[in-house]
């Protein structure tokens, strides 16, 4: 029942834009809700797949060692120009990225799917496309709705329902 109205919120997150969204907010509702999925994807993998007998950091170095080999031939592949004359503010901002989102973050998560049901850790996922939303807000300066307010609540109560105890 709380991963339901967890999904109902974020569902509610995006509806308000469905209708008029312009190509570039289209795209980013879709990558928002495409990074939610893949994490659910992915806690399934380490939890159905041999991985499960891995450690929290063989199975980080295995993500890590496919990105690192993937994603220069994507960027080839998609014509993107390489170079390393970046600002100070570009190279703080891939350093915290790749230390702290790519490393400790999901370090964190696999230790803790191996101590906890998955069922419960699942349900954080949901927070991902509505994170990427609030994060337009303060970032982009998108307007803070209170769709918006509303679903960040509801996946809240939605996470609550399935971490609380049974009476």
């Amino acid at each position: 029942m709380g991963l339901s109205v967890a999904f109902a919120a974020v569902g509610l997150a995006f509806s308000e834009g469905f209708g008029h969204s312009t190509g570039t907010q289209l795209l980013g509702d879709t990558l928002g809700l495409a990074a939610g999925a893949l994490w659910g994807l992915t806690t399934l993998a380490l939890r159905t797949t041999r991985l499960t007998q891995a450690s929290a950091e063989k199975t980080l170095f295995y993500q890590l060692a496919v990105t690192a080999a993937v994603v220069p031939v994507i960027s080839l592949m998609l014509g993107e120009r390489w170079g390393w004359s970046y600002s100070a503010w570009t190279w703080t901002s891939l350093f915290l990225q790749t230390a702290v989102g790519a490393f400790a973050s999901y370090l964190a998560w696999m230790w803790m799917l191996r101590h906890y049901p998955a069922t419960q850790m699942a349900s954080f996922t949901f927070l991902t496309p509505v994170f990427a939303l609030l994060f337009g807000v303060l970032l982009l300066g998108e307007p803070l709705t209170a769709q918006l307010v509303l679903a960040l609540v509801g996946v809240a109560i939605g996470i609550l329902m399935v971490n609380r105890k049974p009476a």
